[in-house]
């Protein structure tokens, strides 16, 4: 079986790729580009419909717990509807950065009581019994500068009260949780020093290197 062939196999039986990274890396742009490039089926963060994500840029600490329980059960639902599927489904965000990441750094700022994360925790243990990890996460890697600059550049105005820090302390438990990855296949992309939507020789790079985690799977 020739290369090509096998990307072809690997990609038509591979059921879940995921795209993970902080605000503003760069996330849902490259799920849309993938899934057209691939003839993936995208499935988006809830961002336009979300009831608390308003509020809780205002104020972190009363909105931050119904804010994670509402992405935690969100996430649950699309990977349920995810191994459901018969087609292959690219997600934008997953469920273990809904934990890992963001209710355990807005529980170190704070912002979530130990009694509320603990029952966070308790509900999130009790759903990853039921979640198998994707084929392939792509970890988008991105500065403080990157991150800043892709955020005003969509200019949703919830967002202007993003602070620094925050970014910061994100990035601080993205890097260990990528470090410490082992549920599946996993390719870190650098997004400081590339632009794949203005880009195509970019974009292509990405797309050389999904190809080659594709194979490998079932090569």
């Amino acid at each position: 079986m020739s290369i090509f062939e096998k990307l072809f196999f690997s990609v038509t039986k591979i059921k879940h790729i995921a795209v993970s990274g902080n605000i503003g890396s760069g996330k849902t742009t490259l799920a849309e580009k993938l899934s057209r490039h691939y003839g993936w089926t995208p499935l988006y963060e809830s961002v336009d419909h979300n009831p608390y994500l308003r509020d809780f840029y205002e104020d972190m600490a009363r909105w931050a717990f119904h804010l994670q329980i509402y992405f935690l059960n969100s996430r649950f639902t699309q990977i349920r509807n995810i191994r459901e599927s018969k087609k292959t489904i690219i997600q934008d965000r997953t469920i273990y950065e809904d934990a890992y990441i963001f209710a355990r750094n807005l529980h170190t700022a704070g912002h979530i009581n130990s009694r509320d994360y603990q029952s966070y925790l308790d509900l999130f243990h009790s759903m990853i019994n039921f979640v198998q990890p994707p084929d392939l996460l792509i970890y988008l890697k991105a500065d403080i500068p990157k991150l800043v600059d892709q955020i005003q550049k969509r200019n949703r105005d919830f967002e202007f009260n993003i602070k620094l820090e925050y970014l910061r302390s994100l990035n601080e438990h993205y890097e260990k949780w990528i470090s410490e990855y082992t549920l599946g296949k996993l390719l870190v992309v650098d997004m400081n020093r590339i632009d794949f939507v203005n880009n195509t020789e970019d974009f292509s790079s990405i797309v050389g290197k999904i190809d080659l985690e594709l194979n490998s799977l079932f090569g």
